[in-house]
């Protein structure tokens, strides 16, 4: 199986930064396979220059594959945007993702210890050793839809027995191979997420993933020789992926490229611009108060008297108090404050009225 993208990402390999190796990408592919029908959806929440997860969209067919990124660089972030379907530059903590809406998790996160502060640690829900790839696993699992497929690349060493209960309690058809790349020792888990509700054989998947570092997985078969592992197809409507920050370059990318509300501008806003329709017949003084207290008439009026005034409606809400005093039989005194909303209509006319006495003047009517 030829790639496609792989020798994009050597122009990456810098600054402690080292993407997925091809030949794990390829031996990787060769056991997934798509559905039978429906479009896909496919994530990696530490996409690097977007390469790995280009190569998996091409593998399960381009055409029916979308494929979602987020990175915390710049410079791959936007090398990833322009081979991915939807990529975010900003760190995965800070965006808004939908739970259950992929169907396959690529993850392949940063290795090493967490930084102790608040910070750092904020998404991070374990009790043992905190490492990086505990952390973007924790974060990522919830968006796994079930029966989607996980693949995950890590150091078998940060392979804990914390990190093992948790893929053996989430995931079932867990299989780990070591790496054909083995610069940090890593191994490769594959696993199809499952519901928890009684689910079995949860004790004999964490003792298989915690042998391993005592005893290193077989390698990574070159051709994958059993069942492969089927990615489904995606939940159906729009995917929430979205950054909670605001960044003036991004943001003027996802103007550019999918014009966000100004198409249903019209739709939106056309209503705002139209004058007020004539009521079918003429308002009674209720009906009157009740639109001057509503803010919905204003402008000038003119009484039979000749008097003018320009007048404008409004209605707040203020709290009346109200004290009871209450004296118990053994002496004691108790005092209970009540406050009760009360909505309160406040018309206020300019006079506009020639010669008047008070024109120019603000009158309040309450």
């Amino acid at each position: 199986m030829a790639l496609m993208f792989q020798r994009l990402a050597r122009n990456f390999i810098k600054n402690g930064y080292f993407p997925t190796d091809a030949e794990t990408t390829r031996r990787v592919l060769s056991a997934l396979q798509p559905g039978d029908t429906g479009q896909f959806r496919i994530l990696d929440p530490c996409c690097g220059e977007g390469v790995a997860l280009a190569e998996c969209k091409h593998h399960l067919g381009a055409d029916r594959t979308e494929a979602f990124g987020v990175e915390y660089d710049e410079e791959r972030a936007w090398h990833a945007k322009g081979i991915l379907d939807r990529c975010i530059h900003g760190d995965v903590q800070d965006c808004i993702i939908g739970r259950r809406q992929f169907g396959l998790l690529w993850l392949n996160p940063p290795y090493g210890d967490l930084v102790a502060d608040k910070a750092a640690l904020a998404g991070y829900s374990g009790k043992g050793r905190p490492r990086l790839e505990k952390l973007f696993y924790s974060l990522s699992n919830p968006w796994l839809a079930f029966g989607s497929v996980l693949v995950l690349i890590i150091p078998g060493y940060s392979l804990d027995r914390e990190l093992a209960g948790w893929i053996a309690t989430h995931f079932e058809q867990v299989r780990v191979f070591k790496a054909p790349e083995q610069r940090f020792k890593q191994v490769v888990v594959f696993g199809v997420r499952r519901r928890t509700a009684g689910a079995t054989g949860i004790s004999e998947t964490r003792t298989m993933l915690e042998a391993i570092a005592a005893e290193p997985p077989p390698v990574l078969p070159e051709r994958w020789p059993d069942a492969p592992y089927v990615v489904p197809a995606a939940p159906q409507g729009e995917a929430t992926f979205v950054y909670s920050r605001m960044d003036r370059r991004q943001l003027a990318d996802e103007l550019a490229r999918h014009r966000g509300l100004w198409e249903r501008f019209e739709l939106v806003f056309g209503g705002t611009g139209r004058g007020l329709r004539r009521p079918l017949r003429a308002l009674s003084d209720w009906h009157l108060a009740l639109a001057l207290a509503a803010g919905q008439v204003s402008g000038v009026v003119r009484a039979a008297d000749g008097r003018v005034y320009v007048i404008k409606g409004d209605t707040h809400k203020e709290k009346e108090a109200k004290v009871e005093v209450e004296e118990k039989p053994n002496g004691r005194i108790t005092e209970t404050r009540i406050l009760t909303d009360r909505f309160v209509p406040v018309i206020r006319a300019l006079d506009f009225t020639p010669g008047s006495p008070s024109f120019g003047q603000v009158l309040v009517i309450r």
